[in-house]
């Protein structure tokens, strides 16, 4: 398995146990390793990856919303 289908198929389990509503890290990686025999180092620094990339997209979103709140708050008083 190449680094980058092992990276991608990591981050889909993990995805996939969080969207089960599992939430404890360590049972996370845990089920992880299991499930795809991967070692436990590696399950952390993908996982690191992808919290770090959920981090980007939601700094992105984040700058968008004080503009959004402004746009709406002008045409609020514009049509009192």
């Amino acid at each position: 398995m190449n680094r980058t289908t092992q990276s991608t198929n990591i981050k889909h389990a993990i995805n996939d146990l969080l969207d089960k509503g599992i939430t404890d890290k360590q049972d996370i990686y845990t089920k992880v390793v299991e499930e795809l025999g991967v070692p436990r180092p590696t399950v952390r620094r993908v996982a690191r990856d992808l919290r770090n990339e959920l981090l980007q997209k939601i700094k992105i979103l984040q700058s968008e919303v004080p503009e959004l709140e402004g746009t709406l708050r002008k045409t609020a008083e514009s049509s009192d």
